[in-house]
């Protein structure tokens, strides 16, 4: 059996890459956030961690729309993926989410070569 390298048209990696980082940022920022909001309300009146991360995640969330516009094109995603992947960054945590069922379900290339085989019958269980 042979396997041949399927690689991924050119300059979509950059912006699979870009995408994947500017996401997993806007969740970091989000849980900053939300940390941040727990010691202000429940825990103390301690305003620190909203007033540093406040700026921080409203920053990181216009660069992440930003980013969904700009790749969209380049990964040839659909208006429907485009809009569930702004969708996700309202949701706390949900752009880490999106960006694994993207890779997942192959939206976005996972920054390595794929192997696949060069036959039909190779992925096959008979003998």
């Amino acid at each position: 059996m042979t396997e041949t390298t399927v690689a991924a048209p050119a300059g979509t990696k950059k912006h699979a890459t870009w995408f994947r980082t500017v996401a997993i940022a806007e969740a970091i920022s989000w849980t900053g956030l939300l940390i941040g909001m727990l010691f202000k309300y429940v825990l103390s009146d301690n305003e620190v961690g909203v007033k540093i991360f406040g700026p921080i995640h409203g920053g990181v969330f216009i660069v992440y729309v930003l980013t969904v516009l700009l790749v969209r094109g380049p990964l040839r995603w659909s208006w429907p993926v485009s809009l569930l992947a702004l969708a996700a960054s309202v949701p706390p945590l949900f752009t880490w989410f999106f960006e694994i069922w993207a890779v997942r379900s192959g939206r976005i290339d996972d920054g390595r070569d794929t192997a696949v085989p060069s036959r039909a019958s190779a992925n096959s269980t008979a003998a």
